[in-house]
């Protein structure tokens, strides 16, 4: 066993460390800290802008960028929450909680200091958590038939129904409309065409691009357009950056307790990612001698939540490396970028394409140890760039979306495409309907429906194929479990409850 890890290892580093993959993990971790640091344009909307630019790359050069996009976010977002008090990033929210805090308290340095040490740790742990359980996990997958995908990918969107913000049936809504949104197009056995309005820009369905450059770029540059800009950039001076002995020797169990919590999480189907350091964040409260230090400015509650944000981001890329399964919407969009470079999500990328199973878990260390020297020493750069408008950026932004979307097919019809889908996206925002399941639906609208057929086929046509075979039938019950557990009005009160505060 550890001999193999070591081999795979080397194999994975020996690919990272060439020049052109250095020089796209550290193109990605700068724009996914920018990205982080600029409130209003999360790492969604950038990876669906950047990703035709990675057309000409390689796979495995694209995908390391579109990863350190993703990671450098999270890093990026923290500290937008300690400094300005707006998380750049859904999972920033908790650190804006005691960062802020001790930001105008004069520890603005301290807060950014241990938010990009924790994160380095937790980065180091989760990076070789999926080397360790990646290949027994691939293995496993490899038994997997068709019944067995189609169970799986049934528990996946479960989980994303009971992990959305928001009502449970709103949830719901949103993962049918982006799985109907998946079956535009042509019949995958009788070749006839469905829900295509009689418009030939459709028959081939719904490019994933432009669908997703559409919900998160569009409409997420309407909605901040919509909201008024307000922001309150710390004017203290930023102060040390290193903690002192104290100050770690406070936050080191926090670290390395929001590490575990994130790595678990992380591997959960429907955004557990997101959840790690909102439950880091309560147990450190609740293991605290003195829980009312908590929202003043205590360390502990930087240190912890942003270790476990992390951990989840990385460990997010368990499932979809090994099961082929998104469990957000950043992997649904990475998934997206796989299929469009000819590489098969699933246990097969392992097997058949070992550098870029490999090569990308090492960039991810790689890329940790960047975003610690892309950090720390540009604090002052991106406390600059923090005070530039918003009514400066989204027109570069808008201008940016519209080349991209063009340059992948050169076809105008793709721009109105993707302008239609970014105001059906403000709207569904406006009505406090989450985007995010609805993209995570799509992509798995379609695997879903094609395991689906292949079980019917293999059993011809008896429904009873996925109660026989005990894994199917077990993933199903546990679903069907979840969702109902998730119905209970004590269960749902609580929910709402949990993601109100």
């Amino acid at each position: 066993m550890m001999p193999d890890l070591i081999a795979n290892l080397s194999l994975g580093f020996a690919t990272a460390f060439s020049p052109s993959n250095l020089l796209l993990c550290f193109t990605g971790c700068l724009v996914g800290t920018l990205i982080g640091v600029l409130p209003g344009v999360g790492p969604i909307a950038t990876i669906a802008m950047l990703m035709p630019l990675t057309f000409k790359v390689d796979p495995t050069g694209a995908l390391i960028m579109l990863a350190g996009i993703y990671y450098g976010a999270q890093y990026g977002g923290s500290t937008t929450a300690i400094l300005i008090n707006i998380p750049g990033e859904a999972t920033s929210v908790v650190t804006a909680l005691d960062g802020h805090m001790m930001a105008r308290q004069g520890r603005a340095g301290v807060a950014l200091g241990i938010a990009a040490i924790g994160s380095f740790m937790a980065g180091t742990v989760a990076t070789l958590v999926i080397a360790a359980i990646g290949a027994p996990l691939t293995r496993l997958a490899l038994l997997f038939g068709p019944a067995e995908y189609f169970g799986l990918m049934v528990l996946g969107l479960t989980l994303a129904v009971v992990l959305a913000r928001g009502s449970v049936l709103k949830a719901i809504i949103m993962i049918v409309f982006g799985v109907l949104l998946a079956t535009v197009g042509t019949d995958l056995e009788t070749g006839e065409e469905r829900l295509t309005l009689g418009l030939d820009d459709l028959s081939d369905g719904i490019d994933f691009a432009v669908l997703a450059m559409g919900v998160f770029g569009i409409s997420e540059v309407m909605r901040n357009l919509d909201a008024p800009e307000t922001r309150d950039v710390v004017r203290a001076a930023i102060g040390r950056l290193l903690p002192s002995r104290a100050d770690f020797r406070q936050s080191l169990w926090p670290i390395v307790r929001g590490t575990g919590l994130g790595s678990i999480l992380g591997i959960l189907p429907g955004n557990g990612a997101v959840l790690a350091p909102f439950a880091s964040y309560t147990l450190e409260k609740k293991l605290a001698a003195d829980p009312s230090r908590f929202g003043r400015g205590a360390i502990e509650g930087v240190a912890g939540p942003e270790s476990a944000n992390n951990a989840g981001a990385q460990t997010a890329f368990i499932p979809l490396l090994t099961l082929g399964i998104p469990p957000n919407a950043v992997m649904a969009l990475m998934v997206g970028a796989m299929t469009i470079h000819g590489v098969i999500p699933g246990p097969q990328v392992m097997t058949k394409n070992p550098s870029l199973f490999w090569g990308m878990i090492a960039s991810m260390w790689i890329g940790n140890l960047m975003l610690l020297v892309i950090n720390l020493p540009l604090v002052g750069l991106w406390v600059r760039l923090l005070r530039v408008p918003y009514r400066l950026m989204f027109p570069a932004i808008l201008l940016f979306c519209c080349i991209g979307i063009y340059s992948i097919n050169n076809n105008p019809a793709d721009v109105y495409f993707t302008a239609f889908f970014g105001f059906v996206g403000y709207v569904l925002i406006k009505f406090g309907l989450e985007p995010a399941p609805m993209l995570l639906g799509f992509v798995l609208g379609r695997l879903l429906e094609e395991k689906l057929r292949q079980a019917l086929v293999l059993s011809r046509g008896s429904l009873m194929t996925f109660v026989e075979r005990p894994v199917s039938a077990g993933l199903l019950v546990l679903a069907l479990v979840i969702l109902v557990v998730a119905l209970l009005p004590s269960v749902r009160r609580g929910r709402e409850d949990a993601f109100q505060e």
